[in-house]
C-alpha cells in the first residue's frame, strides 16, 4: 500500500485498519484494494461531536495557568486555527488495470516487506537518538504513522526522564521550539482515534509526562478518545492510563476518565492477574472510590497474597495510601516479605514504605525495628541528607531508633560542619520529639549542633531561630548564640506580629522557653514579650479507673487530689503528699503550704495518653521529657502511668502497680 505523492499530508497513515471505517473481520484482498480509492477526510471538529461518554459536556477544556514558554509553544501549535484536518487519498502505486486478486496480493505482501524494512530501520535509528531533539530529526525523514508517532513520543519522555531537572528544563524547551514537534503533535491528535489502544495509552502518558500544558486541544483530546475507547482497554493499557492520571489536575475530562476507570476496574477485578497492574490501577482509583471496590481490591489481593513478590509488598503501601484504605491483613503480610528481605530493598523504596505507613497511620514495631536495625548496621553506605531524611521519618512515626540516632549522634560530633541548616532543624526537631540523647556524649552532641547552627544565624529566619531554640530547650540545653538573637526586642515583636496562621504554635513555643529560662537559665535573662494569657485547658478527664485504684490502696479519698494546677501553667492528674520521713501520706487538710515544709515531699500522678509516648515503648516523647523535668525542678517525685496499659489491668496488678510506683522503698 503506497500513498499518491500529491495526497500526502503529515498524518498520512500507511496502513488503513478494519475498525476504522467500521468494518469487522478480515477483507480480502479485492476488498483492500477497493477500499483504498476512496480518499479518507478526518474532520477538525470531531472532538467536540455529539456523542460521550460520561458527560455532554466532559470537553470543557481546563483553563488553568501553565508555563508560559510551554504554553505558548503549545496553543501556538496546538489550537483550531493551526492545522485543518486535510484529505487522505491513498491510491495503487500502480494503475489497477488487469490487476487479479492474485497479483493485488502479491503486490501487497511485496509492500508490507518494504515496510517492515522501514519500520526496522527507523527503529534502528531510533535506538541511537540521545535527546529529544535527535527524536524528532528522526521523525522528520519518515512518512507520519501510528506506531512512528507513540514510539517517538514514548522516547522521547524516556529520554528527559534521565536527565537532571535543570537538563530536563533545557531539553523540553529545545523540544518545544523544534520545528517539527508541532507537525508531530499535530499528527498524534489526529491519528488518535485510530491508534491502537497500546499506542494511545502510551501516547498519552508521553504528552503528558513531557510537560505539554494540560488545557491544550491535544491533551485534552487525548483524554476524551481515552473515554469512548476505554472498554476496548486491555489490563496493560489500563495501567498505563492509570499511572498518567495520578499526575494529572483535575478537569471534566479527567474526572470522566477517572470514573469510568473506576467502574472499569470494579467490573474486571476478578479477571486482573497482574500485581503491578493492579496496584497501578489501584493507585488511581483514590481515595475517592466507593468502600465496595476498596474491598474488592483488598479480597483479589488477599486471594493472590502467597503470590506476592518483593517489588509487589513495596509497591503495595504506595498503592494503599493512594487509596488510604488501611488493610492490616495485606500490611502485615507485605511487613512480612520486606523484613525477610530487608537488604535487597534501597534507599528510596524503605523511604517511601515508611512515608506509606505514616500516611496510612499504620504502625508495626517488627517492620520499624527491621529498617532502623538495617539502616544502622550499613550506616557507612548512607550519606549525611539520607540519613537525616530517615530520622525524620521515624519521628513523623513516633518511632525511637536508638542504635541509629546514636551512630548518627558520633557522626555529628566529629563532622558538625557537614550539615546544612536544613539538616540541623532537622535532627533538631527529631532528637528532641523522640526525647534522645546519646549516652556519655550528651553535651558534646548538643555542643556540636550548637556550633554548627551559629554558622547560620546571621541569614536564620526568625521562625526557624525559634524552632532551633526551642527544641535545644525541650532537650534541656540553652544555646547562647541562639538565644541572645532570638531575645532582641525586634525579632520578638517581628515573631508576634508575622505569626499569621502559625501564631498559636509560635506562642506556645515562647512560652516554652519563657519557661526554660525561668527554670533553667540561670544567668540568662528572660525574653521581654508580652504573651496572652494562656487559654484554660479543656475540662480534664477524671480518669476514673485510676481513682479507683488508688482509692482502694490508699483507703481515702481525701488522702489524694485531682487535676492540680501548679505554677508555669503546668497541671497534675493527681497529687499525693507524702512525709518524707515516715513514709507515709499526708492528708492535703494537715499541709497548707507544702512547699515550705522540707519534709513534706509532693507526688505528681501523671496519666499519659499513648501519643505521649514513642511508638512501642515507654519512653516520653519530647513534650512529656521536659514536663517532668520541670516539675522535678519544682519540688515533685514524678509517676507516669502510659494509661492506655494500664486500663488493660487488673485491678489487683494496678493497685500492685502503683504501690511499687508510689511506695518505692517497699
Amino acid at each position: 500500500m503506497q500513498a499518491c505523492p500529491s495526497a500526502v499530508s503529515p498524518c498520512s497513515r500507511t496502513v488503513v485498519r478494519t475498525y476504522v471505517l467500521g468494518t469487522n473481520g478480515h477483507k480480502s484482498a479485492v476488498q483492500s484494494l477497493s477500499l483504498k480509492r476512496w480518499p479518507l477526510y478526518i474532520s477538525p471538529c470531531w472532538p467536540q461531536s455529539s456523542a460521550r461518554f460520561f458527560s455532554q459536556d466532559a470537553f470543557i477544556v481546563n483553563t488553568e495557568s501553565t508555563n508560559t514558554n510551554e504554553q505558548k509553544a503549545a496553543d501556538g501549535l496546538l489550537n483550531d486555527q493551526t492545522q485543518s484536518a486535510r484529505p487522505v487519498a491513498v491510491e495503487l502505486a500502480e494503475p489497477l488495470s488487469g490487476s487479479t486478486v492474485t497479483t493485488a496480493t502479491d503486490g501487497s505482501a511485496g509492500e508490507e516487506t518494504d515496510e517492515r524494512s522501514v519500520y526496522q530501520r527507523y527503529f534502528d535509528e531510533l535506538r541511537k537518538c540521545t535527546s529529544p531533539c535527535d527524536v524528532l530529526d528522526l521523525v522528520s525523514r519518515y512518512p507520519s504513522s501510528q506506531k512512528y508517532i507513540s514510539n517517538s513520543l514514548a522516547a522521547m519522555w524516556m529520554l528527559t526522564k534521565r536527565l537532571a531537572e535543570d537538563q530536563r528544563r533545557y531539553e523540553r524547551q529545545l523540544m518545544f521550539e523544534h520545528p517539527q514537534f508541532g507537525p508531530l503533535c499535530q499528527c498524534a491528535m489526529e491519528e488518535a482515534k485510530y491508534m491502537w489502544r497500546d499506542d494511545l495509552a502510551y501516547s498519552l502518558h508521553a504528552v503528558v509526562k513531557l510537560g505539554v500544558p494540560q488545557n491544550t486541544r491535544l491533551v485534552q483530546t487525548m483524554l476524551r478518545i481515552c473515554q469512548e475507547r476505554l472498554n476496548e482497554f486491555d489490563d496493560r493499557s489500563l495501567s498505563v492510563v492509570a499511572s498518567t492520571l495520578q499526575g494529572m489536575d483535575k478537569c471534566k475530562n479527567v474526572e470522566a476518565l477517572h470514573a469510568g476507570l473506576q467502574l472499569l476496574v470494579e467490573q474486571r477485578i476478578s479477571r486482573i492477574s497482574n500485581m503491578f497492574m493492579l496496584q497501578t490501577m489501584m493507585k488511581c482509583i483514590g481515595a475517592d472510590s466507593p468502600f465496595s471496590l476498596k474491598a474488592k481490591v483488598e479480597n483479589k489481593i488477599l486471594s493472590q497474597i502467597n503470590q506476592l513478590s518483593l517489588p509487589n509488598a513495596q509497591h503495595m503501601f504506595i498503592a494503599l495510601a493512594e487509596m488510604n484504605y488501611r488493610s492490616l491483613p495485606i500490611l502485615n503480610a507485605c511487613s512480612d516479605k520486606i523484613i525477610e528481605n530487608i537488604e535487597g530493598i534501597p534507599f528510596w523504596r524503605l523511604l517511601t514504605v515508611l512515608r506509606s505507613c505514616n500516611d496510612l497511620q499504620y504502625r508495626n514495631t517488627a517492620l520499624f525495628s527491621a529498617v532502623a536495625n538495617y539502616v544502622a548496621s550499613a550506616f557507612y553506605m548512607w550519606d549525611t541528607k539520607q540519613v537525616v531524611l530517615f530520622l525524620s521519618a521515624f519521628e513523623n512515626l513516633s518511632f525511637r531508633p536508638a542504635a541509629l540516632m546514636d551512630a548518627f549522634a558520633e557522626k555529628v560530633i566529629s563532622q558538625p560542619d557537614s550539615l546544612t541548616l536544613k539538616d540541623i532543624l532537622a535532627v533538631l526537631r527529631a532528637y528532641s520529639l523522640l526525647n534522645h540523647l546519646p549516652g556519655g556524649q550528651d553535651q558534646q552532641f548538643l555542643q556540636a549542633l550548637n556550633e554548627a547552627l551559629m554558622n547560620y544565624l546571621p541569614r536564620l529566619p526568625n521562625v526557624d531561630l525559634l524552632r532551633a531554640v526551642y527544641s535545644f530547650c525541650i532537650l534541656g540545653y540553652l544555646p547562647q548564640p541562639a538565644l541572645d538573637q532570638l531575645l532582641q526586642d525586634e525579632v520578638l515583636h517581628k515573631l508576634m506580629a508575622e505569626g499569621g496562621q502559625n501564631f498559636e504554635q509560635i506562642e506556645m513555643m515562647l512560652r516554652a522557653v519563657n519557661i526554660c529560662l525561668a527554670l533553667e537559665g540561670r544567668s540568662v535573662p528572660k525574653p521581654e514579650v508580652a504573651l496572652s494569657e494562656e487559654k484554660e485547658s479543656s475540662p480534664v478527664s477524671h480518669f476514673p479507673e485510676m481513682q479507683e485504684v488508688l482509692f482502694t490502696l490508699l483507703g481515702d479519698a481525701g488522702l489524694f487530689r485531682p487535676n492540680v494546677k501548679l505554677s508555669y501553667g503546668y497541671n497534675l492528674d493527681f497529687e499525693i503528699l507524702m512525709d518524707a520521713d515516715q513514709r507515709k501520706v499526708v492528708p492535703s487538710s494537715e499541709a497548707d503550704q507544702p512547699g515550705d515544709d522540707s519534709r513534706i515531699q509532693r507526688v505528681a500522678v501523671l496519666c499519659a495518653p499513648a501519643s505521649a509516648f514513642c511508638f512501642g515503648s515507654r519512653h516520653p516523647r519530647g513534650r512529656l521529657a521536659m514536663k517532668m523535668r520541670h516539675l522535678r525542678l519544682l519540688g515533685c517525685r514524678v509517676v507516669l502511668v502510659h494509661y492506655p496499659e494500664f486500663q488493660k489491668l487488673k485491678k489487683e496488678e494496678a493497685v500492685q502497680f502503683l504501690k511499687e510506683e508510689i511506695f518505692p522503698s517497699e
